[in-house]
């Protein structure tokens, strides 16, 4: 699962590791949770990516936690009938560490993957850069700081419209990042992560901290899980009930 804020270079991502256009650059995704996914190759080997905007905002309002009930209800069932996750690819900018960065690290790898899955950083715009490497080493403390921690990391570029030097760079991203994906999913007898039956409403709740003043009340989230999600009224109450009792 690749995940982060939109803008940071994501579809970018995945054509440069497809070697090929296969996600569109523009105009990005709009809304808490909306998600694609995608089917590409390398090495022999074939990896389906869902791609996710995941928090724009560090705080949500009721509206846009609503959204995210229905975007993160459709992509946990995805996710079940594709067989779980195996890897959480984290995309982030070169630049500040905010605020909605941390919420997305915490939202993904300890929410939703209960820090089961192993997730790596992939930092982007670094074609400036005499050595694409340095970035992490100036900057690596940063994230410790915030406690983001992580298996691996990928200091890359994904722009592939520069020409010289950058092209190099470009070439050399792709190198990069097959090898990081590859290495943290080689292991073949490794069972792929899935969620199980609680996984949705553990989720909401922990989406609800976001909550920025207010609360959800179970009268709105029982129609909006009966219209937009498609789950039975009995089924829909007793799902408001537990995530409002989180």
């Amino acid at each position: 699962m690749l995940f982060g804020e939109s803008g940071v270079g994501k579809s970018s991502l995945i054509n440069l590791m497809a070697d090929k256009e296969v996600a569109h650059t523009s105009p990005g995704m709009q809304g808490i949770m909306q998600w694609q996914q995608y089917t590409i190759g390398f090495d022999g080997d074939s990896y389906t990516v869902f791609e996710t905007v995941g928090l724009e905002e560090p705080q949500l309002g009721i509206k846009e936690y609503f959204e995210s009930v229905e975007n993160t209800y459709r992509l946990i069932k995805e996710l079940d009938r594709r067989g779980g996750i195996d890897l959480l690819l984290f995309c982030v900018r070169a630049g500040l560490i905010t605020a909605t960065i941390q919420s997305n690290y915490r939202l993904f790898h300890e929410f939703l993957c209960e820090k089961k899955v192993p997730i790596v950083l992939v930092i982007t715009n670094l074609e400036r850069e005499q050595r694409m490497e340095d970035w992490w080493i100036r900057n690596h403390s940063t994230f410790e700081k915030y406690r983001i921690q992580v298996a691996g990391h990928a200091c890359i570029t994904a722009a592939n419209r520069l020409n010289g030097r950058y092209k190099d760079l470009y070439e050399e991203s792709r190198i990069t990042i097959r090898k990081l994906v590859k290495e943290f999913t080689a292991n073949e007898q490794k069972q792929a992560w899935i969620g199980g039956d609680n996984l949705f409403v553990s989720l909401l709740r922990k989406q609800k901290e976001f909550l920025a003043g207010g609360n959800v009340r179970r009268k709105d989230l029982v129609p909006h899980l009966t219209k937009r999600c498609g789950i039975s009224p009995d089924v829909a109450k007793q799902l408001a009930n537990m995530i409002r009792q989180g």
